[in-house]
């Protein structure tokens, strides 16, 4: 366990910043070039530990999965309906999507898979996909890691309406439907993040987005589809670069300029939020790269934040953001209201009551729901002082971490560790805009 403890700046934060790839991303760019004919190569790729479980994972299944010095990660694939029966068990680590996914992936094949990963995976809901890939044939044995997945190689198309919005089960189903028997169309009440639609379309696949009377959106793909190797460069992530978003505007006189990161418009909504609550953020140098819309952010701090009532339809464009919004609110002038946040109590941990708890432990008036969180923020940095349980949760590490930055007593957080899974190089990223991010027990930086 390595604690980390986070203490007031004193000034301005400033420089530039290259923020890791893109998660959602590099992980689809692996599964998808290991589905590929020929040599993908990946400039970009996030390396944290999530990232490597997948290419792990593909390598079990028959891809070949190699970094070169050059950085440049290449992938011979197997083809769609190539992938082999894995010789030991896939860990997933702490990584959701890659489970979730390759769940897809392997109930679509004629193969066996064993998946299991660490404590918190254990605890995370299952049957939101098993359930459809039960529809296109796939059996699983359990209902929560440890699972026995069991594929199939006469995988039935389907049309699927997502009861709960999720783009992982989305893009399960639609990888399961590479190698189905026909058209596999699922239909989505609202919006969710569409990397893979994109990325199946730069790999040469035919996808199908249309808009229905009700105004759901069905994406279809057509099965035994052949996807062709290609170069792509992974933009940056940006719900890693939230935190230096967030720290940058929380700090007058600042400017922080991250460079290359992905602008889509199913994972930006933290901007124009941030830009209600008073933060002036600006976008360069606008490019689409591997299909994705990328851009240069610079971000000016100026006057305090100002609260807001966060509208409920931009949840599933930032559910991975509300951390560290939440720590915007908590400096903020004024109430910020968030709705519609039920789906954080699934993710790594329930991140609604670790933000709570973690916001009342430092000195911060809020009332929270069963999906809901209500701050009163005062127009300056809570007390803090707190030391912050994690519950092994990245994002909650991170955006208490960035807190700490602001509060008039520093915030420790209890591990560090599952930092690595997303953002390897946090600390040091962080610390070079100006922040100070030391190890608890260490003398604090002159």
């Amino acid at each position: 366990m390595s604690g980390l403890i986070s203490r007031k700046i004193s000034a301005p934060l400033s420089g530039t910043a290259k923020v890791p790839g893109d998660k959602s991303i590099s992980h689809r760019a692996l599964m998808l070039g290991a589905l590929a004919v020929g040599e993908t190569v990946v400039s970009g790729l996030l390396e944290g530990e999530d990232v490597l479980h997948t290419a792990a994972a593909m390598r079990a299944l028959g891809a070949q999965i190699k970094k070169g010095e050059d950085g440049l990660w290449r992938i011979y694939g197997t083809g769609v309906g190539g992938l082999r029966q894995p010789g030991n068990i896939l860990d997933m680590g702490n990584s959701g999507t890659s489970t979730r996914l390759l769940m897809g992936l392997v109930g679509g094949h004629p193969i066996t898979a064993i998946f299991t990963g660490d404590a918190s995976m254990s605890k995370r809901p299952m049957k939101r996909v098993t359930v459809p890939l039960e529809k296109m044939g796939a059996r699983f044995i359990g209902e929560t890691l440890p699972m026995t997945v069991q594929g199939t190689g006469e995988a039935l198309p389907i049309e699927y309406r997502l009861p709960v919005v999720s783009a992982q089960v989305k893009s399960a189903i639609l990888l399961a439907g590479l190698n189905a028997r026909g058209r596999t169309t699922v239909i989505e009440g609202t919006p969710t993040r569409d990397h893979t639609e994109n990325m199946l379309r730069h790999f040469g696949v035919e996808v199908l987005t249309e808009e229905m009377e009700d105004g759901a959106i069905a994406v279809s793909v057509t099965g035994h589809a052949e996807l062709k190797a290609c170069a792509m460069s992974v933009p940056g992530d940006p719900s890693s670069a939230a935190f230096a978003v967030v720290a940058a505007a929380l700090s007058p006189g600042s400017e922080v300029r991250l460079p290359g990161i992905g602008m889509n418009e199913r994972r930006t909504a933290l901007y124009p939020t941030l830009r209600e609550m008073g933060a002036e953020i600006a976008f360069e140098n606008e490019r689409i790269e591997a299909g994705e819309p990328t851009a240069d952010l610079v971000i000016r701090g100026g006057a305090a934040l100002k609260g807001i009532d966060v509208p409920p339809e931009r949840v599933p464009s930032m559910i991975d953001e509300f951390p560290i919004l939440a720590m915007a609110a908590a400096c903020a002038e004024g109430t910020t209201r968030m709705t519609g946040l039920g789906e954080l109590r699934v993710k790594e941990s329930d991140r609604l009551l670790l933000v709570a708890e973690g916001l009342k432990a430092c000195g911060v008036a809020l009332e929270m729901g069963a999906d809901s969180l209500t701050i009163h923020g005062t127009g300056k940095p809570p007390r803090g002082g707190a030391r912050i349980e994690t519950a092994l949760d990245h994002r909650i590490a991170m955006s208490f971490l960035v807190l700490g930055a602001f509060t008039d007593e520093p915030v420790e957080i209890d591990d560090s560790t599952p930092i690595g899974t997303s953002f390897p190089m946090f600390a040091e990223l962080m610390n070079n805009l100006g922040l100070s991010i030391e190890p608890i027990g260490k003398a604090p930086s002159s």
